[in-house]
């Protein structure tokens, strides 16, 4: 009998270490810098088997025998979802220098990036200050914090996944904000010099524009990109202060 009583709890204790960690490594992969693909995936692994052996204790799956299939895809679909709102910070940035690479013709110059493949140099340079400040203002923190407590707010198989299709639209929506406002000073500033060389090329139509315009509009983005920096870092703050509240509001979402 108590031997039958050791069996059951241990593959009781397994079967729960199995179902956080595939909630806890679904979402350690879509972090950016810690599930990064220029970390090695032997930390990615280690990190979310450390944190599920944590966690198992203290958390218990209810499954039934016919609910494993929809308890895991809905364990996929949440881990997904809160991960997918932390990587958009990072690819708004990325489009943001993308954009700006485009406009000051720097966009045929372009470097590898592990987390997105091809990539622009602004946009790499945008993405080295926006993993830096993602460290210094302990937002890794944050977001596993969240990330434990969703155990607590959203237990396993209490999914409702209506509700996040409108929400991950909306997200979407504030990417592309957050990439335009990123990239509004530059674009705007550049957009006014080549209008104004233009204008240049109606009044002296014998100049090579071409050849004027092409330094100078890297000079100035260059210039621009130096002044908004504040603006940037405005920005992302916001950005990296909403993230915990966001986590949190999709959890509360789901849970409806």
């Amino acid at each position: 009998m108590t031997v039958d009583m050791n069996i059951n709890a241990v593959s009781g204790y397994i079967t729960n270490f199995l179902f956080v960690l595939l909630r806890t490594s679904i979402f350690i992969s879509f972090l950016p810098v810690i599930g990064g693909k220029q970390m090695p995936p032997q930390f990615r692994m280690g990190l979310a088997v450390f944190i599920s052996l944590l966690l198992t204790p203290v958390v218990n799956f209810v499954i039934a025998e016919n609910s494993i299939f929809i308890l895991v895809v809905k364990e996929i679909i949440i881990a997904m979802t809160l991960g997918f709102a932390v990587r958009l910070v990072f690819l708004a940035v990325n489009m943001a220098g993308t954009f700006m690479s485009y406009i000051m013709g720097l966009s045929m110059a372009q470097v590898f990036n592990p987390e997105v493949g091809q990539d622009t140099l602004v946009s790499e340079i945008y993405g080295i200050i926006t993993m830096l400040m993602f460290l210094v203002v302990n937002a890794h923190h944050d977001l596993i914090f969240v990330f434990v407590k969703s155990f607590e707010l959203l237990p396993a198989g209490k999914m409702n996944i209506a509700p996040l299709l409108p929400a991950v639209v909306s997200m979407v929506s504030a990417f592309f904000v957050m990439a335009i406002k990123i990239a509004a000073p530059v674009m705007v500033g550049l957009l006014i010099v080549q209008l104004l060389s233009g204008f240049l090329y109606k009044v002296a139509p014998q100049m090579n524009i071409f050849f004027v315009a092409l330094p100078l509009n890297i000079f100035l983005g260059i210039m621009l990109m130096i002044l908004s920096i504040p603006v940037f870092e405005h920005v992302l703050g916001i950005s990296f202060s909403d993230l915990r509240g966001e986590m949190v509001r999709l959890l509360m979402m789901a849970k409806g």
